[in-house]
C-alpha cells in the first residue's frame, strides 16, 4: 500500500493510546457480556434535588456519600458523576475535590438545596457497593453500552474473524504490505469499554477493493472499516463513522482513508429512537452496500482532467483560495509522488491531503483535508 495516499486518522490510534488493559476485550462476546451485566444491575430515577442528602462517608471521612429518597444504603458517586453533579449546581469540581469532605459536601449540599432545575436523572449501579455513576438532566435519553455492541454484533458477529468484520491486521512499515491476520491480544484489540463508555473499531481486510492503480502498476486496494462508540453516563455522544481506508499500522492509526462519513446522535430525549431507526440501520446498511459508487467515484475522480498546463493547474488551486504558496507546494507534492504534475481530481485531492499532514496546527490540518473532501464530492 502507499501510506501517502488518502487521509490518516488517528481517532482509533487515541483510543488504543490510552486504554489501561482492563479496558481492552478480546471479543465483542466479552465486551457485551461486561456491559450488559453492568447495566442489568443499573438504574435510573428522576429525584428531587432538595431531596438529596451529601454525607461524609462513616467508614472513610475522606470520602463522601449521597443519600436518595427513599434509597436503603447511601450512594458512592464516582470521579465522572461527582464532577457531573458538582457542574450542574454550578461549583467547580476540581475545587471541590481539594476541599475536606466535610467541607466539601456543605458546599454541594448548598448547591442541591438551591438548585433552580429542581430534578435530576440518577443512574446507580450495584458492584459489591452501591455507585452512582451519572446524574443528568431529567430528560436525558440513555442508549445503553449494549444496545451499541448489539448493532454491531448483529453484522460482525464476534469481531475475530466469524463474519467478514473482524480486529484489523497490521501494516509491515518496511515492506509497506498489509498483514490482515494478526493475533488478538491486548495489544492489537480495537473493541473498548470503560466505566464511562465503549468504542469499537472493526474492518473487512480481508476483501479488498480495486479502485486504480498505483505508479509502479500494482493495484491500489482498499477496504472498509467503522469505528463507533457511546457514553450511557453522559461522557459523550453516539456516534459511527464508516470509510475506505488502505492499512491500519501497529499503533492503529488508519491511512489512505477516504469517503469518511459520520453520524452523531445527542442523548436527548429522543435518543434512543433515532438510534433505533436512524444510527443501527445506517451501520447495517454500510455493512452490506456495494462499493461500487465508491470505486466509481474514485475512477471519475482520476479521469477528470482540470488542468494541462501549469496555468492551468494555478487557476484551478486559486478557485479554490489556495495561496500562491500553498499551489506551488501542492503541486511539488504530486509531482515528488506521481513523478508528474497534477491533472485530474484525484491528483489535486492527493496533493492536497499530502500537504495538510504537513500542517501543525489541528485546525489549519482539518481545514485543508475538509477543502480535499469537497472537491472528491463533486465528482462523488
Amino acid at each position: 500500500m502507499d501510506a501517502s495516499r488518502g487521509e490518516r486518522n488517528g481517532r482509533v490510534s487515541s483510543e488504543w493510546f490510552n486504554r489501561p488493559d482492563d479496558e481492552r476485550y478480546l471479543s465483542l462476546e466479552d465486551l457485551w457480556a461486561n456491559v450488559k451485566g453492568r447495566s442489568e444491575r443499573s438504574r435510573s430515577r428522576v429525584v428531587q434535588t432538595a431531596d438529596i442528602r451529601v454525607e461524609a462517608a462513616r467508614d472513610n471521612p475522606g470520602r463522601l456519600h449521597l443519600m436518595l429518597p427513599k434509597a436503603q444504603e447511601p450512594l458512592a458517586p464516582t470521579h465522572w458523576a461527582f464532577g457531573q453533579l458538582a457542574s450542574i449546581v454550578g461549583a467547580p469540581a476540581s475545587y471541590l475535590r481539594q476541599l475536606p469532605a466535610p467541607l466539601a459536601g456543605i458546599n454541594l449540599q448548598y448547591g442541591l438545596t438551591n438548585h433552580r432545575a429542581e430534578q435530576v436523572k440518577t443512574f446507580e449501579t450495584e458492584d459489591g457497593r452501591t455507585e452512582l455513576r451519572a446524574v443528568t438532566g431529567p430528560d436525558y435519553g440513555r442508549i445503553h453500552d449494549f444496545e451499541l455492541v448489539e448493532a454491531v454484533q448483529r453484522i460482525a458477529g464476534n469481531g475475530t474473524g466469524d463474519t467478514r468484520w473482524k480486529v484489523p491486521g497490521v501494516l509491515d512499515w518496511s515492506t509497506g504490505v498489509y498483514n490482515p491476520d494478526v493475533e488478538i491480544n491486548r495489544d492489537t484489540t480495537t473493541l473498548y469499554a470503560s466505566d464511562r463508555d465503549v468504542f469499537l473499531f472493526l474492518v473487512d481486510d480481508h476483501n479488498p477493493i480495486e479502485a486504480g492503480r498505483l505508479p509502479d502498476g500494482s493495484p491500489d486496494l482498499y477496504f472498509r472499516g467503522f469505528y463507533c462508540w457511546n457514553s450511557e453516563v453522559g461522557a459523550k455522544t453516539l456516534g459511527m463513522a464508516s470509510f475506505y481506508l488502505r492499512a491500519v499500522c501497529q499503533n492503529r492509526n488508519l491511512w489512505g482513508v477516504e469517503d469518511f462519513q459520520e453520524i452523531k446522535i445527542r442523548h436527548s430525549k429522543y435518543a434512543a429512537s433515532r438510534f433505533a431507526h436512524e444510527a443501527a440501520p445506517a451501520l447495517t446498511r454500510f455493512a452490506n452496500s456495494s462499493p461500487q459508487g465508491f470505486v466509481n467515484g474514485i475512477k471519475a475522480a482520476r479521469h477528470q482532467i482540470v488542468a494541462c498546463s501549469d496555468e492551468d493547474r494555478a487557476d484551478f488551486l486559486r478557485k479554490r483560495g489556495f495561496s500562491k504558496a500553498e499551489s506551488g507546494k501542492i503541486i511539488e507534492k504530486v509531482l515528488m509522488e506521481e513523478g508528474r504534475p497534477p491533472e485530474s481530481i484525484f491528483d489535486f485531492v492527493q496533493g492536497i491531503t499530502r500537504l495538510a499532514r504537513d500542517k501543525t496546527q489541528q485546525d489549519a490540518r482539518l481545514d485543508m483535508e475538509g477543502r480535499a473532501k469537497k472537491l472528491l464530492d463533486r465528482v462523488g
